[in-house]
């Protein structure tokens, strides 16, 4: 299929204020949510027209097919984390791979579906899903017991479901236009009927030298790799993200429905991948 560049000259981009409180959302509540938005029309790039790649912009659109049509399926799970794993493997020279929860399905408002499951409602403000401290966190808990580890990176693995064009799409900040001041620790809680737990995250300010992409016309058989924490310095270490709407989307387009993993990859000394080039 021949694409067209599809630069939107300005898009809506939900910031979070910076104010006195530290910030708390909800997955699945957001009318307890503390976050304070702010819109900021920003440009958005055709990620499909850039050079990127994880080590560098922090984020990459791949080829991946999957063989799972129902990720509603609970037995699907397993089959779809082997496809994860392998494809990060691929991706990023990493040693292993440790796919760290169920995919997580999401639905935009016009399906009607959001809030339908654990934590369906598309994400409206800028954001990276764990802080520093909580990533390291998580990789001390999954590291391998095997060989030394010398780095750890977290990865979400995002594809729709739904055909193109999409109606609220995912926006990522190149990382090589994020300094790190941008980035306000938040609390992420998971509300539930066993009781509430929450981690460690980042909500992001507005800068205005923000640099967004996106991906026009996804297909089920595309991938976008992001990372969302890095122990290894010189590279990206964290991409902002977001939901937003396609102010150039057709009324009638089929609602957004996404699928995403999140993975950590784990690089040994010595090992036979884990050299973790840098260009």
């Amino acid at each position: 299929m021949t694409r067209i560049r599809a630069d939107r000259p300005s898009v809506t981009i939900n910031y979070v204020a910076r104010t006195d409180e530290r910030p708390r959302y909800y997955a699945n509540d957001h009318s307890r949510d503390t976050v304070v938005i702010e819109e900021h029309g920003m440009a958005a790039s055709d990620g499909r027209h850039e050079v990127l790649g994880l080590d560098t912009a922090g984020v990459a659109l791949v080829d991946a097919p999957t063989a799972v049509t129902d990720f509603a399926d609970k037995a699907n799970f397993p089959a779809y984390a082997e496809e994860i794993e392998a494809l990060l493997l691929r991706e990023t020279g990493a040693d292993v791979v440790i796919v760290t929860g169920p995919p997580i399905l999401r639905f935009s408002e016009r399906s009607g579906k959001a809030g339908s499951s654990d934590n369906s409602h598309p994400a409206r403000f800028a954001h990276v899903d764990v802080s520093d401290a909580t990533a390291r966190g998580f990789s001390a808990q999954r590291q391998p017991a095997e060989g030394d580890i010398v780095r750890a990176a977290h990865y979400n693995v995002w594809r729709v479901l739904s055909p193109a064009p999409q109606d609220v799409p995912l926006a990522i900040c190149d990382a090589r236009s994020v300094t790190g001041e941008e980035l306000l620790l938040a609390d992420a809680i998971f509300d539930s009927p066993s009781g509430d737990w929450s981690f460690e995250g980042y909500v992001v300010a507005h800068d205005p030298a923000h640099r967004w992409l996106w991906f026009p016309d996804m297909t089920t058989d595309e991938a976008i790799i992001f990372k969302t924490h890095d122990s290894r310095d010189g590279g990206a270490r964290c991409v902002p993200h977001v939901a937003f709407d396609d102010p150039l989307c057709d009324d009638e387009a089929p609602p957004r429905i996404s699928v995403e993993a999140r993975a950590i990859a784990y690089w040994r000394e010595g090992g036979d991948r884990g050299k973790g080039k840098l260009p």
